[in-house]
């Protein structure tokens, strides 16, 4: 069986809540994600950083989560960072209340194909995530995940189909998106303490 890892990229976050504290924003959303991500089967979980965040990953990580440090917040930094897998796939952390399924999905074109990206659900710059058999091709472009397009990943392709483009998920990246949180959907238990905690629905 394939070695696989799932990586929560701990990016910027570029707003909060009126009412919440940005630092504390941010590690909820985190926290979140790193704890749904511990509930995957047939996969190793893992942290990528900056330098300047490795307190916030120590901070959130469960032990004996290994907590990458990389240049740039980047899904090919974290590529190239990662030894001894034979798949991985790195996400946003803006996605609380992401159904596990999600991830799966990312993960599943890896058998036939060297690459899969996430769109962020409903259109619109940016990515969920993105998984490569390692090493990684040489002909993947960088992304930011807050503003590349499945269309960017496969500019350079040898053929288009080798990027595949799967299920996608919401991105928490303004107040308006705050309205697509479900308060029946189990999980994202520490976003929902706070936003309760301000005031707002959770």
């Amino acid at each position: 069986m394939a070695r696989r890892v799932v990586v929560a990229l701990l990016g910027p976050v570029p707003w909060s809540p009126p009412g919440v504290d940005r630092a504390e924003w941010r590690a909820a959303l985190a926290e979140d994600v790193i704890d749904l991500f511990a509930t995957l089967n047939e996969v190793e979980v893992a942290v990528a950083v900056t330098p300047a965040d490795r307190a916030l990953a120590d901070a959130l990580v469960w032990p004996g989560t290994t907590v990458y440090e990389v240049a740039e917040s980047t899904p090919n930094a974290v590529f190239a960072a990662l030894e001894g897998y034979d798949q991985a796939a790195v996400l946003v952390s803006d996605v609380p209340d992401l159904p596990a399924l999600t991830v799966g999905k990312l993960l599943r074109p890896l058998t036939t194909r060297p690459v899969a990206v996430a769109p962020v659900e409903g259109g619109g710059p940016g990515l969920l995530g993105v998984a490569v058999r390692l090493p990684a091709p040489d002909w993947l472009p960088t992304l930011e995940l807050d503003t590349a397009t499945p269309a960017q990943a496969r500019a350079n392709a040898p053929h288009p189909g080798d990027v595949a483009v799967t299920t996608g998920w919401r991105r928490l990246r303004g107040p308006a998106d705050l309205a697509t949180l479900d308060p029946a959907f189990e999980g994202w238990e520490a976003t929902r303490a706070l936003l309760s905690g301000s005031g707002r629905p959770g």
